[in-house]
Order: structure tokens, then C-alpha cells, then sequence
């Protein structure tokens, strides 16, 4: 089984870059990394110390409905390349453990696929959920805050 990472869309990132409201209308905030824990939703990799980056609300579904959770994440302020690939991204190898929870066709939280897990235990886990027939996707959050790192799908 092979997975896939994908990051938020080019088109979500230029337009959050060029001004455009996040999931709670604001415009997103500059800031100025000191190089710890700055995880790009984008390119996913960290924003390094002295790169400029954007912190702003993400909801990271298409609808609006009760199980679309929306929150901070942070993102190169500059323009950065679209994660692409089946290599896990470096964000995902900062923490001891990651926050794993599967998701329908609905895009709602199939009850039961929960969990924290350690980050060597990640791929493993995340294929279990995809290999149910009820989850077509797979989000990850970080395990401390709950914020949303990416979505995993089957390649």
C-alpha cells in the first residue's frame, strides 16, 4: 500500500499569500521564524530561522459542517513548492507523535480511528485506517496542540 501526503492547495496558498481571507476571514499574520516548530502546511517542511512565514486559520475541508475543524497553522510567507510525493515530509518528523484520524467519503470522522501515535508507528497506522473501506482519507494533527499538519490518501 502505498500512501500519499498532501499538503493544502496551490491555489489556497497563493491566495492566502496574496491577502485573500483565511477560514475566519481575517488576513493572515507575518511573523519571523526563530527557526523551532514552524511547520509550512504547504511545502511541509519547517520555515527556518530568519525566513518570513504566515500564521492564519485553516479548515481543511470542503464543507462547513459540524466535523470541519478549522485552526491555526503557519505557512513560508514566501512562495514554496507544493509537497509531492510518497516520501514522508519532513514536518512529520519533528515530534514523538502525531495525532492520527480517519475520515469518510463525507468528510467526517469515522468513530473508532482516533488516536495518538509515535511518529515510527505513523505509516503503519495511517495504511490500517486506509485499508478500511468506510476511510478515504487520513488526517494528521500534532499530538501537543491538535493543529493540522496534512492529509494522508492511497497513491
Amino acid at each position: 500500500m502505498t500512501l500519499r501526503y498532501v499538503p493544502m492547495s496551490d491555489d489556497e496558498a497563493r491566495r492566502i499569500r496574496k491577502g485573500g481571507p483565511d477560514a475566519y476571514g481575517n488576513a493572515a499574520e507575518r511573523q519571523i521564524s526563530d527557526g523551532d516548530g514552524v511547520p509550512c502546511r504547504h511545502c511541509l517542511q519547517n520555515v527556518g530561522a530568519g525566513e518570513p512565514y504566515l500564521i492564519f486559520a485553516l479548515r481543511p475541508f470542503s464543507s462547513l459542517q459540524p466535523y470541519a475543524e478549522t485552526g491555526p497553522v503557519f505557512m513560508h510567507a514566501e512562495e514554496c513548492p507544493a509537497h509531492a510525493g510518497e516520501a514522508r515530509p519532513p514536518i512529520l518528523s519533528s515530534s514523538v507523535s502525531y495525532l492520527l484520524r480517519g475520515y469518510g467519503a463525507n468528510e467526517r470522522i469515522v468513530y473508532g480511528t482516533g488516536g495518538v501515535v509515535p511518529k515510527e508507528q505513523l505509516e503503519e497506522r495511517a495504511a490500517e485506517l486506509l485499508a478500511r473501506s468506510d476511510v478515504v482519507s487520513v488526517h494528521v494533527r500534532s499530538a501537543k496542540n491538535n493543529c493540522y499538519q496534512c492529509r494522508i490518501e492511497l497513491a
